[in-house]
């Protein structure tokens, strides 16, 4: 089955379901604050294992104690996919162990 964009509809009801996320011109997006730099670092490198492992990939800022993704599908212009949800319901699952808020 082709990837389709999603309408601004499904898009906000499926915000709504990831507290912390929101959308910001095409794409989805989330920052998370950490305790320290090292925690921000570590959480990238498991974002990044996680975008591999899905073949879908952010956009990913690392700052002094935050982390930054937004995320849309390339493959329909830019578009908000699902592809994008699931990738942002992975990160939300392996945030938390990382201490981030």
């Amino acid at each position: 089955m082709p990837l389709e964009p999603l309408s601004q509809k499904e898009i906000e009801d499926r915000l709504a379901e990831l507290p912390g996320w929101s959308l910001d011109g095409d794409r989805i997006a989330r920052s998370y604050r950490l305790g320290s730099h090292f925690a921000a670092a570590a959480l990238v490198v498991h974002i990044a294992q996680v975008q591999d492992a899905l073949d879908h990939h952010s956009d990913l800022t690392l700052g002094y104690h935050t982390v930054s993704l937004t995320v849309n599908t390339h493959s329909v212009g830019g578009a908000v996919t699902e592809r994008d949800f699931a990738l942002a319901q992975r990160v939300e699952e392996i945030a938390a162990g990382h201490g981030a808020n």
